[in-house]
């Protein structure tokens, strides 16, 4: 008899070996994962280890001075410090928080929500450029000194305050230029920050340099201005004198010398603080005498005789009848504040008078008009280089008709900055040669000076040039318009300006509404400086003219200014009678 297998002992072989198997292949798995793991996570954590130990670290260019004509310091950087927590070191956050809130003056809890958002972080800004004392007692606390740490920072200096502050600009939190030379140069101000590569222990210390992959940092450069602080100081205190007494909506002044071009001071109202941005609105930042632009006025006058002078359409002879009063172009009929008969070419001036100027304007016809006005600057920038420079407005020669030939003479129908119309003057000033304005004396480390790139350019013959100013605008003080300005016997020359300001819901000028304006230099013979004074809206008082709103404070500048030029005020030149 033939033995038989067993089946029941076959099949528990088989199931043996298919569970051995199933095992084997379990174990392989679980060891092929934690091959995969371990690999994995080490990485993770080499990577970790290293992020941890090696630290590429920012070192921070010092933003460089600026400087007035003298060597003023107008703006410099003060090294500061400023804290960071690392929000993966901290252990509790609600301790953190409680204990360094207080010397920031920060919320706890908000600050502790601040920190758990970013607790996978190695980096979280607490405070930038803190006070030393609050640095030194931080460091004084009990806190891992891991969990924080302090970064070099310089802080933006402004030791005149709010000296200036619309050609300076200011320098936000993040070291930016925003406004002024701060902004117009800010690459060369700001420099280049550096780095370093440093490996630290646990106990955020540094172990090692990599030299080989530091990049070397490269400080601001200085920039130098023409501006003179001690000019700029008095000009500015006679803007606020301004402001009490007048009340206006706003008002500036630009003093510049006639021959170089070189603006010695130019200010505006109202201002802000620099290092205070309390003080910071729109009405503030508005720096009116480029980024705002009004109807000249009467101001015009002087420029548009000089024009037709080198025209050979008038000359120092002429002769021009006020009508009486009343004049009449075409369907127009102009006015003039009294009635006056005949009038020499001078006297038109003198009188401020806006019939004898529309009969100026009707021999140099509409096209000529344009051409004076293109000549003098009006309607291009003046290419001094602060941000936001105004063009003014000059309607294309096709949108004139019969009322411009009347209008622009007296100074309507266009509107220009403060600025250009300083420097339209300035030409006449400088013997009628135009002279771009110049802000910058030097830029940087380079050796050239800013002079090279300023424009020049003839525009009226030096001895008609010097008729106007002599003649005419010396007369305007003595005579004219300007008469009831105190000028304590000086040898000053200038033209008074006051226009009616457009209302948009009359539709018309305003009866109430003036811009009060007045130009004026010293000497009249190679004048020194000059300056221009512009109003916008005086609400106090009834009387609103460039004459006793604008022409008194113009004045005192322009006496005191030439006065630090010459130490005996009392040998300034006397008005030749």
């Amino acid at each position: 008899m033939t033995d038989e297998p067993d089946p029941s002992i076959s099949l528990r072989t088989s199931r043996l070996k298919i569970l051995s198997a199933g095992v084997v292949l379990l174990w392989g798995l679980i060891v092929v994962h934690l091959i995969g793991l371990h690999w994995t996570q080490s990485q993770r954590m080499k990577s970790r280890v290293d992020q941890q130990q090696t630290l590429v670290e920012t070192i921070r260019a010092r933003p460089g001075d600026i400087l007035d004509r003298n060597g003023q310091l107008l703006a410099t950087s003060i090294d500061t410090e400023s804290l960071y927590a690392v929000p993966r070191r901290i252990d509790n956050f609600k301790t953190f928080a409680e204990t360094i809130a207080p010397l920031i003056n920060r919320d706890a809890d908000e600050l502790r929500l601040q920190l758990e958002s970013q607790k996978e972080k190695g980096f979280f800004w607490l405070e930038r450029r803190i006070d030393p004392k609050v640095a030194d007692d931080i460091r004084a606390l009990d806190l891992p000194k891991e969990t924080y740490g302090f970064d070099r920072e310089f802080r933006r200096y402004y030791p005149n305050q709010a000296l200036a502050s619309h050609i300076l600009g200011m320098r936000d939190i993040d070291g930016e230029g925003r406004g002024g030379m701060e902004q117009k140069y800010d690459e060369l101000l700001r420099g280049k920050d550096g780095k370093r590569t440093l490996v630290r222990d646990a106990r955020n210390r540094a172990i090692h340099l990599y030299e080989h992959e530091n990049e070397r940092v490269e400080h601001g450069q200085t920039i130098h201005l023409t501006l003179d602080i001690q000019i700029q100081r008095l000009v500015e205190k006679q803007l606020d004198e301004i402001m009490t007494e007048w009340q206006p909506i706003g008002c500036t002044a630009v003093i510049c010398e006639p021959k170089s071009g070189d603006i010695l001071a130019i200010a505006s109202r109202p201002t802000y603080n620099p290092a205070d941005p309390t003080t910071f609105s729109d009405e503030a930042w508005l720096n009116r005498a480029v980024n705002w632009s009004y109807e000249p006025g009467s101001t015009m006058k002087p420029l548009i005789v000089a024009w037709a002078l080198q025209q050979d359409l008038v000359s120092v002879n002429s002769r021009f009848h006020g009508h009486w009063g009343e004049y009449r172009m075409g369907p127009r009929v102009l006015h003039d504040s009294h009635a006056y008969g005949e009038m020499s070419l001078a006297e038109v001036l003198i009188k401020s008078s806006n019939i004898g100027m529309a009969q100026i304007g009707e021999r140099l016809t509409n096209s000529g008009l344009h051409q004076a006005l293109q000549q003098f600057g009006f309607g291009y920038r003046t290419g001094l280089g602060l941000p936001g420079e105004l063009t003014g407005f000059v309607r294309p020669l096709n949108q004139w008709n019969h009322y411009s030939t009347g209008s622009i003479p007296m100074g309507q129908e266009l509107t220009v900055t403060p600025l250009q119309m300083l420097m339209a003057h300035a030409a006449l000033a400088n013997r009628g040669e135009f002279q771009q304005p110049r802000l910058v004396m030097k830029a940087g480390h380079s050796t050239a000076t800013e002079k090279s790139a300023q424009l020049s350019m003839p525009l009226i013959d030096p001895v008609l040039a010097d008729w106007v100013i002599r003649d005419p605008m010396r007369r305007v003080l003595t005579e004219g318009t300007g008469q009831r300005v105190d000028v304590d016997g000086l040898d000053i020359f200038g033209k008074t300006g006051t226009s009616q300001v457009y209302d948009p819901e009359l539709g018309t000028y305003s009866p109430t509404k003036t811009v009060c304006s007045f130009v004026c230099g010293i000497p009249t013979q190679n004048p020194e400086l000059i300056v221009l004074v512009a109003v916008d809206q005086p609400t106090q008082g009834t009387s609103h003219y460039g004459s006793n709103v604008a022409a008194p404070a113009a004045v005192k500048m322009l006496k005191k200014a030439y006065g630090l030029r010459h130490i005996d005020v009392a040998e300034q030149p006397k008005v030749i009678r």
